[in-house]
């Protein structure tokens, strides 16, 4: 379907931009090259998009009961999670990680379920700060996390070589926050761990926002005034059909156009140029010069054509889209003692198979595929 990316013109009114594309291919895709995607060396896929960035959910247990992601009437006291014996221990996950930066991943980021219920995290931390690119460089090294047990393990994981951090946190009303979130989590716990990030040094500390119409619009410009007070860098979240659990309908989708008009209507704002390709934000900077705020739009404005993300389930599955069926199984051979190289094998020739173009393609048929749920796979 077409696509939809809101800008804003000098004059400061939305305008809209069409970014599909008339081939039928990911808009901005390109030849299958080595290093024709962004000028690096690295894995293409079938449309040329290169293998960038590696997510890797080293649990699928988390302390929320978001109805986004892991609603409570389906995830309760009975759910049965993984056993401890089929999720990838620490050493096995950085194996895994050094082959992936060696074929041209550039970005880690450690996610869940929630990554921080992961017991002794910080080691694992510290084996990947330690993994350095074919060109001698180090690699962006973060994690997504609910904040909620950020105070007590900020420290240690930034001294283990964490860079930064992305909290979600969907209102700053309690009452709204703790409907999103599913346990009545108080918000000010929240913003305790944000604070201990910042005096740890992860840095910049982004926030993600999941907007739920009918939830949590409400909270959009309250959420816009603190971060840009706070120097926190916002990420508003168009809400997605990822999994089959959560209930979605297109009529829940606050669209990132209608986001962006309600900021700019108060605080004036003008678009960004990418930082990079495969950016997945839309980023745009308050004119007034004080902070930027981001939209990603995967519904109304699918990014597909650059995706670079791989995902790495917590049972050792390799996923090439946050919309997946069903992933590879790399924990069964890496268990079997099999080499790095027949590993690195296996990982080419599923990335380099790779066709995914699921938010292009979304339609009344695709809203019936039996998806994995997000926390499984680690969005």
């Amino acid at each position: 379907m077409g696509a939809v990316d809101p800008t804003i013109d000098s004059a400061g009114s939305l305008s809209h931009r069409s970014t599909a594309s008339a081939s039928g291919t990911p808009s901005g895709s390109t030849s299958p090259a080595n290093d024709a995607f962004d000028g690096l060396p690295g894995l293409p896929d079938r449309f040329g998009r290169a293998l960038r960035d590696l997510r890797v959910s080293v649990t699928d247990r988390c302390n929320f009961r978001c109805g986004y992601c892991m609603p409570a009437e389906v995830f309760g006291r009975d759910f049965a999670f993984l056993p401890r014996s089929q999720v990838l221990d620490f050493e096995e996950v950085a194996r895994l990680a050094a082959i992936f930066v060696r074929l041209g991943v550039r970005k880690l980021r450690i996610t869940g379920g929630e990554p921080l219920v992961r017991r002794d995290l910080a080691v694992l931390i510290g084996y990947l700060a330690e993994l350095r690119t074919p060109e001698g460089e180090t690699v962006d090294l973060t994690l997504t996390t609910n904040g909620s047990a950020l105070r007590p393990l900020a420290s240690s994981l930034a001294a283990a070589g964490l860079q930064r951090v992305t909290v979600s946190l969907d209102s700053l009303d309690d009452a709204v926050f703790g409907a999103m979130n599913g346990v009545d989590f108080p918000v000010a716990r929240v913003l305790d761990g944000i604070s201990a990030a910042r005096s740890a040094g992860l840095a910049p500390i982004k926030i993600n926002t999941v907007v739920r119409r009918g939830v949590n619009e409400a909270s959009v410009l309250p959420l816009v005034r603190w971060a840009r007070d706070e120097g926190l860098v916002l990420r508003f979240i168009e809400y997605m059909d990822v999994g089959h659990s959560n209930g979605w309908r297109l009529d829940d989708v606050v669209p990132a156009s209608e986001i962006l008009a309600l900021i700019d209507a108060e605080l004036p704002l003008e678009p960004l140029v990418p930082g990079y390709r495969g950016e997945v934000a839309g980023r745009y900077r308050f004119r007034d010069g004080s902070g930027e705020v981001g939209v990603i739009a995967s519904v109304t404005r699918p990014f597909c054509g650059d995706c670079t993300r791989a995902r790495l389930s917590a049972e050792g599955h390799l996923y090439t889209c946050l919309f997946a069926v069903d992933g590879v199984d790399l924990k069964t051979p890496l268990r079997a003692a099999e080499p790095d190289a027949a590993l690195e094998a296996r990982i080419r020739a599923v990335w380099g198979a790779r066709t995914d173009r699921y938010s292009e393609l979304r339609s009344s048929a695709t809203e019936r595929l039996p998806k994995v749920e997000m926390f499984a796979l680690g969005g």
